[in-house]
């Protein structure tokens, strides 16, 4: 069987699902004191840099070929993993694909030590909850689809989704070709807050956390946290430094709180 040249025992991969997990309250810390050199937060002295639709090509492509990859080789085919998979790809096919392709040409570009490490990210990321889905977990009974928690995960992914995408158009629109300047996003919830794009996609991997009811799942949410919600808290500062006329009452990552 194919899945038997990929077997790993339980215990290891609950052992590195630990350490996993540790790593991503290691870089919640480390992000409030280094911000990652790209996008608004570009600098110099990070080596070489990569144009960046190609980069969010590379960095986000293997977590779509990746869970692909491990359903066709995996133990568990049935209905409810086959929806975790089409969730898992609608958003990477976003993520990696659509979103880059929507980029203008004369977006600041990445570091390649960012792509890298982004392509790391990802790697684990889809070993961990591919592994478990497809792989160590017992087959998610049809009775899971009538399952409280399966049907609030979808909910609060696919909104998450939806503040995502719609959020990444409000700030597309903002620059054009001829014009590289930043301006101050207005319109969905950028009423309420400054990064409502990170929001969605924190949402999106909360709802699939629920859905899949794993730790795997639980890893995936933690790491989304650890990763944006420094980087709303410094974008939301750079605004505030950048306009002056920034409104007051705009909060960074949760409306009317942080």
């Amino acid at each position: 069987m194919p899945y038997a040249l990929l077997w790993i025992d339980e215990g290891l991969y609950n052992l590195l699902l630990l350490l996993w997990i540790g790593g991503a309250v290691f870089t919640f810390i480390l992000l409030f004191f280094i911000s990652a050199p790209y996008g608004k937060l570009k600098r110099k002295g990070w080596g070489i840099y990569l144009e960046s639709r190609l980069a969010w090509v590379l960095m986000e492509a293997v977590s779509w070929l990746g869970m692909l990859l491990l359903f066709a080789l995996g133990r568990y085919k049935g209905l409810i993993p086959i929806i975790f998979t089409s969730l898992w790809t609608i958003h990477y096919t976003y993520r990696a694909f659509i979103f880059p392709g929507l980029k203008t040409a004369g977006s600041a570009p990445m570091p390649a030590v960012i792509m890298f490490l982004g392509m790391a990210f990802n790697l684990g990321n889809v070993f961990f909850n591919g592994y478990y889905l497809f792989f160590l977990a017992e087959d998610y009974p049809l009775s899971w689809l009538s399952d409280l928690r399966f049907w609030l995960g979808l909910i609060i992914f696919g909104a998450g989704l939806y503040i995502n995408i719609t959020s990444d158009a409000i700030l597309r629109r903002l620059r054009s070709p001829e014009d590289r300047s930043y301006k101050i996003p207005r319109g969905g919830l950028f009423r309420f807050i400054s990064c409502p794009n990170y929001l969605g996609e924190i949402l999106e991997w909360t709802g699939w956390a629920l859905a899949t009811w794993s730790c795997a799942g639980l890893s995936f949410m933690l790491w989304t946290i650890a990763n944006l919600a420094p980087r709303a808290l410094s974008y939301h500062a750079w605004y505030q430094k950048t306009f002056p006329d920034y409104p007051k009452e705009r909060k960074a990552l949760i409306p009317f709180f942080l």
